[in-house]
């Protein structure tokens, strides 16, 4: 379990990961993912609580599984004067921290950039938390449920005639974490030219509404409000999801022209290419019902499988609307192995997400699945140099 990422394009990078939940601990698992040697730590009594998210089994929380690969895992109580004096020596031989306390929590503790910085001056500190480090809303306490309703996410999201929706994931969570690992990176680069580290500002209602695309900009120039609209875009059309004759769901896009034109030769309504109206996305909109009847209809006449590779043949964009079991067997998912089989010495063989991209000369890997609360305690406080005597003081007084 011990030693740096084998190989891995951020091979010799180390990384301390405070933060509990998911947005900062997933941009400190992608950061593991390609190499660096991340380092969970926990309290004491009080892990992070995505140990216990979602279903479990044997008692053991298969959320953390994935969340928590690629990392070595101790406890410290960062309020213990032990617990401070320590992480300051794991800081001073880190290249990254990454944490989610509600801003002012470390200054509280003494371990804010000023100690930090002052240990190690080449220092990344990634502070992730919902509104910022600064603003009214700064010490409010958040999660990205609050981003996705405050961003605009869920006032585009359902039926016109419906309630605002929220996504059944964590979706501001993982857009951040991926922000923050980019974040990471940016920083990095940046101290190669200077040789100093800097702070990350991580507001999790941020990046989710970069992600939404130009609804500040429309607002702004034309005072133009994205309304909900289902499945169809106010972009282009058709684009929807559609019933086949099997009982199955398929979704189509039509993003492109050429790709509309074909698909209303496909469905048999070829006279429809020539109405002024057809020759932009925008317009394709307004005709929304006219085109979604003729596709549905077409669809619902023929089963999945008959849809789906009549669609290949036409070169029409199509697919189909899968749940996890559909995930599992894709050949697709299959051949990208976006799935991996990894074996854990707690559970057995386990599946589970890939790394998040291929590399063709120094890829990433799942090394392993996550570790038991404080399992590396001892290891990684002796590599730091603490002999077993000041491992047990710490462990005396709390700290550990």
């Amino acid at each position: 379990m011990s030693g740096p990422g084998r190989g891995g394009p951020l091979d010799g990078l180390r990384v301390l990961d405070l933060a509990t939940l998911f947005a900062g601990p997933l941009a400190a698992t992608m950061l593991g993912d390609f190499g660096a040697e991340v380092v969970k730590v926990e309290h004491p009594s009080q892990p992070d609580p995505s140990r216990g998210h979602g279903p479990s089994k044997d008692g053991i929380g298969l959320w953390w599984k994935l969340l928590g690969r690629n990392k070595r895992t101790i406890t410290l109580d960062l309020s213990k004067r032990g617990g401070r004096r320590t992480l300051l020596r794991l800081a001073a031989d880190a290249d990254v921290i990454v944490e989610n306390f509600r801003p002012g929590t470390l200054e509280k503790w003494d371990l804010g950039w000023a100690e930090l910085s002052a240990a190690n001056p080449r220092l990344v500190l990634a502070r992730v938390t919902a509104f910022g480090q600064f603003g009214p809303y700064a010490h409010r306490p958040g999660f990205g449920t609050l981003a996705e309703a405050m961003s605009g996410f869920a006032a585009v999201t359902g039926e016109p005639d419906a309630p605002p929706t929220l996504p059944p994931f964590g979706l501001a969570d993982s857009i951040a974490g991926l922000a923050t690992a980019y974040a990471v990176m940016a920083a990095l680069r940046a101290r190669e030219r200077t040789g100093e580290g800097q702070v990350i500002d991580m507001a999790i209602i941020e990046p989710i509404l970069t992600v939404l695309g130009p609804q500040p900009i429309w607002y702004d120039q034309l005072g133009h409000v994205q309304p909900r609209t289902g499945n169809r875009s106010a972009n282009n059309a058709p684009r929807n999801t559609y019933r086949t004759a099997d009982g199955s769901w398929v979704a189509v896009s039509t993003s492109a022209q050429s790709i509309a034109e074909r698909v209303m030769r496909l469905v048999g309504r070829p006279d429809v290419i020539d109405e002024p109206w057809f020759a932009t996305g925008a317009d394709r909109a307004r005709h929304a019902d006219v085109l979604d009847g003729a596709v549905g209809a077409w669809i619902a006449e023929r089963t999945r499988d008959e849809v789906l590779a009549a669609f290949e043949k036409a070169e029409a964009a199509i697919a189909p609307v899968q749940d996890v079991r559909d995930i599992m067997s894709d050949p697709q998912y299959q051949a990208l192995d976006t799935v991996t089989r990894v074996e854990d010495p707690e559970l057995g063989p386990l599946r589970m997400q890939n790394v998040l991209f291929r590399l063709s000369a120094t890829p990433g890997a799942i090394r392993w699945a996550g570790r038991p609360h404080g399992a590396d305690t001892d290891a990684v406080l002796g590599e730091l140099g603490l002999t077993v005597p000041e491992i047990e003081e710490l462990r005396a007084e709390g700290a550990l």
